[in-house]
């Protein structure tokens, strides 16, 4: 069972990457299983986005976060041996591939300070359930009024319970709008940046 507790709200930061590896062809294979099992709405477009002739890097950072990185942009991420999750640029372009929540509108500057999503703000009104989904799930968070996923979490309890209990967390809050994995958008560039080799403006 995955526990998500301690990893909630990660600050990710260039410094903090321990390692970066290109896998051999029978990871690269392992992994694109996993994401197609757990997304089967990107199967039409997983060759593109993760080709089969270009190098898959998998980058190791703290609190047993991995990235999976092609041509230097990260598009998954998991900790521990838990889900692949798609970044929130990724699903951005794609929206229709996870399961989703809404929270109400006096959520939306919690979660976007990377606060857990409590189930009063799924509940209310202003929030959406999909009942289908279960405990230990990953899900893109929507926002009253908003078109966008504003973050992604990971359900402590499932739907129904949210729904049947509603107090307590939720849903863990994994990656936010404008947290630290959202503002890398090439790690090539970003650690060109950091170590001074593109001026600032």
């Amino acid at each position: 069972m995955l526990s998500c507790s301690l990893f909630v709200n990660f600050r990710f930061c260039l410094e903090e990457i321990s390692s970066q590896n290109q896998v051999k062809a029978s990871v690269q294979r392992r992994i694109r299983q996993s994401i197609q099992d757990e997304y089967p709405g990107l199967e039409t477009v997983l060759e593109d986005l993760l080709p089969k002739k270009s190098p898959l890097i998998v980058v190791k950072c703290p609190n047993h976060l991995t990235l999976v990185v092609v041509n230097n942009v990260p598009l998954f991420f998991c900790i521990r041996d838990g889900p692949y999750m798609p970044t929130l640029r990724l699903l951005h372009q794609y929206p229709n591939i996870m399961k989703r929540f809404q929270v109400d509108r006096g959520a939306i500057k919690f979660v976007l300070s990377g606060a857990n999503i409590m189930c009063p703000g799924l509940t209310s009104p202003g929030g959406v359930l999909d009942e289908e989904v279960d405990a230990e799930r990953p899900v893109a968070i929507y926002a009253e009024g908003k078109q966008h996923a504003l973050a992604i979490g990971f359900t402590k309890m499932s739907a129904k319970d949210i729904k049947s209990i509603n107090k307590g967390i939720g849903v863990d809050n994994m990656h936010y709008l404008n947290d630290g994995l959202w503002k890398v958008c090439s790690l090539l560039y970003s650690f060109e940046m950091q170590s001074g080799l593109i001026g600032s403006q």
